[in-house]
């Protein structure tokens, strides 16, 4: 069940990473191009974006209670992109979905830019701890907080 809840979070942070990594990637550096400034509300709306995006993506690769399939497929998936971006360059930006849109112009941005693949190398990393694999042991909670045993020195 919990890996299943985890290829339901690996949807909602690639979507995240898409869409407001994307706006966000797009109106940002457009702003300071036009002398608007980040104080402008689209500036901080796409600040916000992309903030949102990267706090989601911290907090699923921290917890260890999330499957390492959160963070772990679409991370594959960047880094796959961003392969295929280094074979075959129009096949890999002929498939970004919404490239009329803020969306996927921005998402080509962090493509074509290296960003995905650093993102993507970073989301891999749960994959490869083995602690991650397994849930949070249930049941007994006195190994929660464990004392050291008396040494006799104190008495």
């Amino acid at each position: 069940m919990r890996h299943l809840i985890g290829l339901i979070l690996a949807i909602a942070l690639a979507a995240a990473v898409f869409f407001g990594g994307g706006w966000g990637a797009e109106h940002v550096p457009a702003l300071v191009g036009h002398s608007v400034g980040l104080p402008s509300r689209t500036g901080l709306i796409g600040l916000a974006a992309m903030a949102g995006a990267g706090l989601l993506m911290g907090i699923l690769l921290v917890v260890p209670a999330v499957s390492p399939l959160a963070t772990g497929l679409p991370g594959l998936v960047l880094l796959g992109w961003t392969a295929l971006l280094a074979v075959s360059s129009h096949r890999a930006l002929s498939w970004i979905p919404l490239q009329g849109h803020a969306f996927g112009a921005g998402f080509r941005v962090l493509l074509l830019t290296g960003a995905l693949a650093l993102i993507g190398a970073a989301m891999i990393i749960p994959l490869f701890l083995p602690g991650r694999w397994h849930g949070t042991p249930r049941g007994d909670d006195s190994d929660i907080l464990e004392l050291p045993a008396p040494t006799g020195l104190l008495s």
